[in-house]
């Protein structure tokens, strides 16, 4: 979604002391170059630099501290607002909105979704989360190491490629995973835990889908709009996010028809192998039929019953039984029934 309200006064204002619910503080100095920042002590303003502050926003004392942050409203509300949809809007020299990104664990990323929220201004770019995200976290360990941003906009731009980065990474790790399981499935190893596994990534990749689904056309629009009026600080090279964002979509709704032609490949069989056991049991059961009956009829509680006084009548009545079965049993094999 995208809007352009009235102008208004922008300009960020630091109160003294330690900011709370800080995570983390950059100074983004004029050479590209980034300072990580102490969080437990005041954060100053400065002239020969721009400010990356990115909070906790489960952390109410956080939320009062940008409640007084001198931003647009428009752009505090959504700070410290509960939308989980996707979104971009520009007002009078502030870029701010919400993108959904993968809530890391401990070492690596989660299937499990989260949402960055955010609000730029050419000397400040504020970020905020619930819970702890897999992009942003990258992000700052690119600043440590010594990557460089020449503005708060390419600093967003550098959150962005993380997102994709990690999505590609997980697509990554979902084909690896249907390329064994397709070499078990043709090698007719139907393991109970196969489909479970399909299941889960076809999951995933829905979900994947419609994260970049929404990032992208949030970044389609934002390049079909007129973006005179913001300075270049703030420009984002939408055009460029948007064809990264549409080649790893296009991945993605890839990887889950392949996933979804796996599974029905698997069904099949699983249905072929039940279909076999079925026809097993079944000439089984037709073949213990005539024994069946032949039992059937000696077990009869009546007089006149063959073999009652014949001293080799059990033998007789076993050869019955064993020959009732091998009749059986070559009558369903020249009907075709039996191979």
């Amino acid at each position: 979604m995208l809007a352009n309200p009235p102008a208004a006064n922008v300009a960020p204002l630091l109160t003294p002391g330690a900011v709370p619910g800080l995570v983390w503080a950059f100074r983004l100095h004029h050479d590209g170059s980034a300072e990580p920042l102490p969080i437990d002590v005041p954060i100053e303003p400065s002239h020969d630099g721009r400010l990356w502050l990115h909070f906790n926003l489960t952390d109410l004392r956080t939320r009062a501290w940008l409640a007084n942050l001198h931003v647009p409203q428009l752009a505090r509300d959504l700070l410290l607002s509960n939308d989980n949809f996707q979104q971009i809007h520009i007002v009078d020299n502030c870029v701010y909105g919400v993108f959904s990104d993968l809530v890391r664990d401990i070492d690596a990323a989660t299937r499990e979704t989260g949402f960055l929220r955010f609000a730029m201004t050419e000397r400040l770019l504020l970020s905020g989360r619930h819970q702890a995200l897999s992009s942003v976290d990258a992000a700052r360990r690119v600043l440590e190491g010594g990557h460089r941003v020449e503005s708060v906009a390419a600093l967003l731009e550098k959150i962005v490629d993380e997102i994709a980065d990690t999505m590609d990474r997980m697509a990554d790790k979902i084909g690896t995973d249907l390329d064994g399981i397709e070499e078990k499935v043709l090698a007719d190893d139907t393991g109970s835990q196969l489909r479970s596994s399909l299941s889960k990534m076809r999951r995933t990749c829905v979900r994947l889908h419609r994260q970049l689904a929404g990032l992208r056309v949030l970044f389609h629009r934002l390049e079909q709009k007129n973006t005179d009026n913001l300075t270049p600080a703030l420009r984002l090279q939408a055009g460029k996010l948007a064809q990264r964002l549409d080649g790893l979509d296009h991945d993605i709704v890839e990887l889950h028809e392949r996933s979804r032609l796996l599974e029905e490949e698997l069904r099949f069989k699983l249905e072929e192998q039940s279909n076999k056991h079925l026809h097993a049991l079944s000439v089984v059961t037709m073949m213990l039929l005539p024994p069946t009956l032949v039992t059937g009829i000696f077990g009869m509680n009546t007089k006149g019953l063959p073999l009652t006084e014949n001293e080799s009548g059990f033998l007789v009545a076993a050869g019955l039984l064993v020959g009732s079965s091998l009749l059986a049993y070559l009558i369903m094999r020249r009907l075709g029934i039996v191979k």
